[in-house]
């Protein structure tokens, strides 16, 4: 790895150096997930080009992904974060390639947007692209959650589930407790990344506010990050009871007899390590917000909604023993469960079930989506705004003007050559020249 490539991989990973040639493959494809199954069930995942836009600090698909899968193999197509892969997008509709499209939205980028230089501008306009090209592009939005923003054709539902480790620790933890012995020895901890954006800053103003309410109370913090010195700092100021401690995976060993986990951040979507925390058997104690909707279900999930509620929420927690969970109540939490609802709710069994219906394939075996009828003026009102998007987005200044990285809409020769496609003067020639 060169270094450029270290600069750029820094960006994105400020903690963490490889050398290995790997890498340069996965760090490269990190964000860009594209996935689509076909008739046999089997799924099939993309690697494509990408760039890194330092300026969104995100990764940019570059060239039309699309053009890579086969016709007959065009049948599903999940896109994850379908805004951010198609702000750019300039190559053939995904829902005129695929027979169903759905768009999986686990980022809400205009909170991020909003905390920029004119935030509220770009969000405004951010907030009806995204809407453009989600309608465009997409049959079906699942949202994580209320947290994300409310796009076309959109529904609610988490589609995500925890680590079947954890699963098997939450079962050894109520196996213990069976047994009468103490499956918690430790008290309460917070667990992410250490930046201002993920809970800290409401961490620190909650634990400084009321400091007298909780003297006594100390919290274990576990996270690396680049605003960790910043934090620390900020914390021991304020004389805080704070223990600061190097990430880990939260599986570890080390975090099991924790009984408690704190989680303040209201900037998440679906907080991954509260679901993990719920299905380790402990207690979670968090904000009454969107992101935290999913969880409240659960009797051992005690949300708060002021800051005085939040002091009470953690003495309840560190006074009592949290429930074991019931059989459904972990199956809810697991990927076989966020699967079911990923198939219900983008309605994927419907399109499925079809492949039974013999008036509705071909004798190749291929799905027949597409109505021999006239479209309803809905699908030509969303027929017109990808058109409309494609024009757009095939002017390259136009494409430069509005934040897209130079080099973007086509693949150059270095890309040419890595995909093994012809030169970019054969694959997208200008006449004339």
């Amino acid at each position: 790895m060169n270094s450029g490539q270290k600069g750029k991989q820094s960006l994105i990973f400020p903690n963490i150096a490889c050398n290995h040639p790997f890498f340069k493959t996965s760090f490269a494809a990190c964000l860009l997930k594209l996935k689509h199954m076909h008739k046999r069930n089997q799924n099939q995942c993309l690697k494509t080009i990408t760039k890194f836009s330092k300026e969104r600090r995100s990764i940019i698909p570059a060239g039309d992904t699309s053009q890579f899968i086969p016709s007959k193999d065009a049948d599903i197509c999940i896109l994850e974060e379908p805004e951010h892969l198609n702000w750019y997008h300039h190559g053939k509709r995904w829902t005129d390639k695929f027979n169903h499209v759905v768009g999986v939205v686990h980022t809400n980028y205009l909170e991020y947007i909003k905390r920029e230089k004119n935030g509220a501008l770009q969000a405004f306009l951010v907030k009806h692209i995204n809407n453009w090209v989600t309608r465009a592009y997409c049959h079906k939005v699942l949202r994580l959650s209320a947290a994300t923003q409310d796009l076309p054709k959109s529904v609610i539902c988490n589609v995500h589930g925890v680590n079947p480790k954890f699963l098997k620790i939450g079962e050894k933890v109520a196996e213990e407790r069976e047994l009468g012995q103490q499956a918690f020895s430790k008290g309460a901890y917070f667990l992410g990344k250490m930046v201002w954006a993920k809970g800290y800053k409401e961490l620190i103003d909650l634990l400084a506010k009321h400091k007298n309410d909780l003297e006594g109370f100390k919290l274990d913090v576990y996270g690396n990050g680049e605003d960790a010195h910043e934090v620390q700092s900020t914390a021991k100021r304020l004389n805080l009871n704070l223990n600061f401690l190097k990430g880990r995976d939260h599986a570890d060993d080390s975090l099991h007899g924790y009984k408690v986990f704190i989680n303040p951040s209201v900037s998440d979507v679906l907080c991954t390590a509260t679901a993990e925390a719920l299905a380790m058997g402990k207690f979670v104690v968090c904000a009454d917000h969107p992101s935290n909707e999913f969880f409240r279900s659960f009797p051992n999930c005690l949300t708060y909604k002021t800051s005085e509620d939040f002091v009470a929420k953690v003495k309840e927690a560190m006074t009592k023993e949290p429930q074991p969970l019931t059989p459904e109540q972990m199956y809810n939490l697991s990927w076989e469960a966020a699967t079911q609802r990923f198939v219900e709710y983008s309605e994927l069994d419907r399109v499925l079930n079809s492949e039974h219906d013999p008036a509705k394939v071909r004798p190749n075996g291929k799905i027949i989506a597409k109505s021999l009828s006239m479209p309803n003026f809905s699908e030509m009102v969303d027929g017109g705004l990808a058109f409309a998007h494609y024009c757009l987005t095939g002017n390259e200044l136009l494409r430069l003007c509005t934040g897209a990285i130079p080099g973007t809409r086509d693949y150059d020769k270095q890309h040419c050559k890595d995909l093994r496609l012809l030169p970019p003067q054969v694959e997208n020639p200008i006449y004339g020249l």
